[in-house]
């Protein structure tokens, strides 16, 4: 598909990657692109063409908020799975309901917008839907091992719903990256992307018609290495610094 007069809706707009994404669709030449957030009316339009823009109040991990996002944008073409989450826990000892947050946030909440949005991304022509990843959907990490496997669970999610939604021609784009210099990233003294290089890279591989993009070197590593032992992978991830 064509970015170009595309009507897109972008969960987790408010800022990093979401913003980013906002704002290269707009670049691109987006018809609309809904910005939806929880708290939609503290999200500044500065720098966007606003008339093009329209906040969306959004909850991925409430269903019936997703109902209601589905209701109010039926012309959407373009679905960018962006919102996230990392509450840092390990799987062990970590706290359950923050664990299951990260399932209902990545897993669960890309899966209630696929499925609210699949009507009327068919019905539109078909459309795409761009899940963001992470180069963490590929490996653990101590600290962070709920967040790991929801990316995991999320990465398994994208390779299903991909192949139920190709006969209605859609299009669904994985997108895994290492770091992006956000918010999120805030606590990491490593080398981080532009959030514009990211959703650039995105949208250039839904033109192009890409399952899968792998934003950098590191990803492009990570999933390389799953193919041999894991052992000498996770030595040297333990020896690095980051």
């Amino acid at each position: 598909m064509e970015i170009n007069g595309s009507i897109a809706l972008v969960t987790g707009a408010n800022r990093g990657l979401g913003r980013a994404f906002t704002a290269h669709l707009l670049d691109r030449g987006a018809a609309k692109v809904y910005a939806a957030a929880r708290r939609p009316a503290d999200m500044s339009l500065d720098g966007l063409d606003a008339d093009r823009v329209v906040r969306l109040a959004l909850d991925v991990t409430d269903p019936d908020a997703v109902r209601r996002a589905a209701e109010q944008a039926p012309d959407v073409t373009l679905l960018v799975n962006n919102a996230g989450s990392n509450t840092w826990q390990d799987l062990v000892a970590g706290d359950l309901d923050r664990i299951r947050l990260e399932l209902e946030t990545h897993l669960f909440g890309s899966l209630h917008m696929v499925r609210a949005f699949a009507p009327a991304l068919g019905g539109n022509g078909g459309g795409a839907v761009v899940n963001v990843l992470s180069a963490m959907s590929w490996f653990a990490h101590p600290g962070a091992n709920a967040y790991h496997v929801a990316k995991a669970a999320a990465w398994a999610m994208a390779n299903g719903v991909r192949l139920e939604l190709a006969g209605q021609g859609t299009l669904v784009t994985a997108v895994h990256l290492g770091l992006a210099d956000t918010d999120m990233s805030a606590g990491f003294d490593s080398e981080k992307l532009p959030p514009l290089e990211v959703a650039r890279a995105a949208l250039d591989g839904v033109e192009a018609g890409a399952w899968e993009v792998l934003v950098d070197e590191w990803s492009r590593s990570v999933k390389a290495s799953l193919a041999a032992d894991p052992h000498p992978f996770y030595e040297a991830l333990a020896a690095a610094t980051f």
